[in-house]
């Protein structure tokens, strides 16, 4: 559904290209063509295969961007509340709703906080970062000894949740409780060791601040104000958007077809 925040702090634009056909080349424009100029200064090719190496994962870490922040919180079996950052982390199905956060091992193979205590107590909440609190949430991101929790030093504010133990932050205007679906542990191919595991929760509940909604009941982008992992320690605001219309088959497959039958012909 199309966003139309009217907020000060985003705005919607006109889409790159918006005169696009369908069978249009890249180098139709002149944005597309200084973009087509780049691939003189030639390619970087670095086999993902090979021991791990600082290039790699830089090249990952800056390439695959932007990446949405999960803030997750969690509680383990003795009552210790913890809280962390993980920007691996996205919504993989709708029906039924069902999110993945990626946890790394520790340096010594030890699974983190946040992986124990959910694999422990089944439920974790995620929270939604928005840029009002992003240092308070950066913060957590810290490498506390195990026994002390982040919280204090966030300066964040525990809400009880309804279904999970862990609580969710009052702070964020979106939060999920969810339930442990499933875990995939990924192990290094030549050592066995499992060097990641992927968390998939099943969405219980969702705690959305009112003030954040648009006419729709849709999240606004502009009241929301979420913030995005960038590569490194650089994070991106989100405060520009377009449209661009979804194409339908029963609109344009006509139209389409005499474009390829056209090309073929040539």
């Amino acid at each position: 559904m199309a966003s139309n925040s009217s907020q000060p702090g985003f705005k919607i634009v006109d889409p790159p290209n918006p005169s696009w056909t369908y069978g249009q080349k890249v180098d139709a424009t002149p944005e597309g063509r200084e973009w087509l100029e780049g691939e003189k200064a030639g390619w970087t090719t670095v086999n993902a295969s090979a021991p791990e190496d600082a290039k790699k994962l830089f090249l990952l870490f800056s390439g695959i961007v932007p990446r949405p922040i999960a803030f997750v919180s969690t509680i383990s079996e003795n009552g210790i509340a913890n809280i962390a950052p993980f920007s691996w982390f996205n919504q993989v199905s709708s029906s039924p709703p069902v999110i993945s956060v990626s946890i790394t091992r520790n340096a010594d193979s030890r699974p983190k906080d946040t992986l124990r205590n959910i694999l422990a107590t089944k439920g974790f909440t995620v929270n939604i970062i928005s840029e009002a609190w992003i240092a308070q949430a950066n913060a957590a991101s810290i490498d506390a000894p195990e026994d002390v929790s982040e919280w204090p030093l966030s300066g964040l504010t525990q809400e009880p949740s309804i279904y999970v133990k862990a609580p969710r932050v009052k702070e964020s205007a979106f939060s999920l409780e969810l339930e442990l679906l499933e875990t995939v542990d990924v192990r290094d191919p030549v050592s066995s060791k499992v060097t990641t595991t992927l968390v998939l929760g099943s969405v219980k509940y969702i705690h959305v601040r009112n003030d954040v909604l648009d006419a729709r009941g849709s999240v606004d982008p502009g009241k929301l104000r979420t913030v995005a992992k960038l590569g490194g320690i650089l994070f991106a605001k989100v405060n520009e958007g377009y449209n661009i219309p979804r194409y339908s088959w029963a609109e344009h497959g006509k139209q389409i077809q005499e474009l390829e039958s056209t090309q073929a012909k040539a």
